[in-house]
């Protein structure tokens, strides 16, 4: 056996490949650390600032961690002097069978990203939302839990819920509240006004420097109604 051969070949092969792999093997988990650290921090300072959903962040996170290995995974295996576009076309074509497998669940997926990014309602606020009125308990990035007002739960697909009317009790501070009332019309409308002026300037919830108005909106042979448009907290 010609050990020179031998001795030579394997020093050709530790000085390129082998060197090599060394440095991938040893950059890989502390590759994979960074990731892990960085996607921890993201979570860390969402948490402080609550500008996302605890879950959502968590699921985005996920998603972050998953691409980002996949992109080292595929960095290290191309220093290593191996072809990647058979692989790379090999996970697009996977991509592309598990999106047309997933189509409901990635209009859900691009759904709650885009919720994400436009902020059109928050945990806590009360909604109405694909016919549905109540409080919004969870976003998650395939889906959002309402509470309704009966105690149900609903679970809203976020496709569902990007693409349809919201309306955000809660947005603003103050919301008015509409109230009619009907009298007989013998009765003294002047009076019953200051009366419902006067429970109004006692209800704390009411906003009193708001414009507050109280007046008769219609007569009818058999009645006068009354409409109050009172300022008050969301």
């Amino acid at each position: 056996m010609d050990t020179s051969n031998l001795g030579k070949t394997l020093i050709t092969w530790l000085s390129a490949a082998g060197i090599k792999s060394v440095v991938a093997i040893i950059l890989l988990p502390i590759a994979f650390k960074i990731i892990n650290t960085v996607a921890r921090k993201i979570e860390k300072v969402n948490e402080n600032n609550q500008k996302i959903d605890k879950h959502t962040m968590k699921t985005l996170t996920g998603f972050f961690k998953i691409l980002a290995k996949i992109i080292v995974v595929l960095s290290l295996i191309s220093f290593l002097g191996i072809d990647t576009t058979a692989m790379s076309a090999l996970i697009a074509s996977l991509g592309v069978a598990i999106g047309f497998a997933l189509n409901g669940t990635l209009s859900n997926f691009a759904g709650g990203l885009l919720l994400v990014i436009t902020r059109p309602f928050k945990v806590g606020d009360f909604v109405e939302l694909c016919g549905h009125i109540g409080i919004i308990e969870e976003i998650r990035i395939v889906y959002t839990k309402i509470v309704t007002l009966d105690n149900r739960v609903v679970s809203i697909p976020n496709g569902a819920a990007s693409t349809t009317n919201i309306v955000n009790f809660t947005a603003k501070e103050l919301r008015r509240v509409d109230v009619s009332f009907q009298i007989s019309q013998y009765t003294d409308h002047k009076k019953a006004i200051e009366c419902i002026n006067e429970v109004i300037k006692k209800e704390p919830l009411v906003n009193q420097e708001a414009n507050n108005i109280v007046r008769v909106v219609s007569i009818s042979e058999a009645c006068l109604e009354i409409s109050c448009w009172a300022w008050c907290k969301s």
